[in-house]
């Protein structure tokens, strides 16, 4: 999949404002002249006011100075984050999402519980959010499981490939709901730049970077 490059053509905002600042200053100056030049001089002007307004200008120019080397650490930032992304491509991740992708007859996820549910009940929706599965046999256990689907439905057919996404309801001895965590492990096919953050793209659609939890070296097995 081609993939274009990070570009962006949108003027610094640091530099706007440094402009408008040098012509601010510009015309302040003119006027301090004009007011020196005709002030009377039996009662000359104080010149706290305008070293006043210097110490302005100058406070001024220090937070655009700021300004323009956090833009400058947000540019890093983004050529970090684009470049992070383009090596993933090919590699399968480990990605915090509730859906992921139907084919050949198998979805996986994996969920982690906070702690013990006394009841628990587990649907597989599909992309327009009914459920088409339903069990309350998956493990109920503090700690990390794997869910697999088949692709079976309630109705006893194959569900089509496509995404489809994982809900619980469960609650704790207390009566308490416990939301677990659930991951996904998806191929990075691509990487998408035309947003102002890069985000990958899977079976499932697109994923931001902060989705990814690990990046896993496919000559590997497990």
């Amino acid at each position: 999949m081609p993939v274009g490059g990070v570009t962006n053509n949108v003027p610094s905002q640091a530099a706007g404002d440094r402009n408008r600042l040098s012509d601010n200053y510009d015309t302040f100056l003119v006027l301090l002249t004009a007011q020196l030049q005709n002030q009377d001089p039996l009662a000359p002007m104080d010149s706290t006011q305008f070293t006043q307004q210097l110490v302005q200008f100058s406070q001024v120019e220090q937070q655009i100075r700021t300004n323009e080397q956090l833009e400058g650490l947000v540019g890093q930032y983004q050529a970090a984050t684009a470049g992070a992304a383009l090596s993933y491509l090919g590699k399968d991740a480990i990605i915090e999402a509730d859906e992921t992708y139907l084919a050949g007859g198998a979805a996986n996820w994996a969920y982690n519980l906070p702690q013990n549910a006394t009841t628990m009940t587990v649907h597989v929706r599909d992309a327009s959010g009914k459920i088409v599965y339903t069990t309350t046999t998956a493990a109920r256990t503090a700690g990390e499981h794997l869910f697999t689907w088949d692709g079976k439905t309630n109705n006893n057919t194959t569900a089509p490939d496509g995404v489809y996404t994982l809900t619980f309801e469960a609650k704790d001895a207390a009566g308490e709901e416990i939301d677990p965590t659930i991951n996904v492990r998806e191929t990075i096919m691509g990487v998408d730049f035309s947003g102002g953050t890069p985000v990958v793209i899977t079976p499932s659609g697109t994923r931001s970077i902060d989705q990814i939890r690990s990046v896993l070296n496919n000559s590997t097995t497990g």
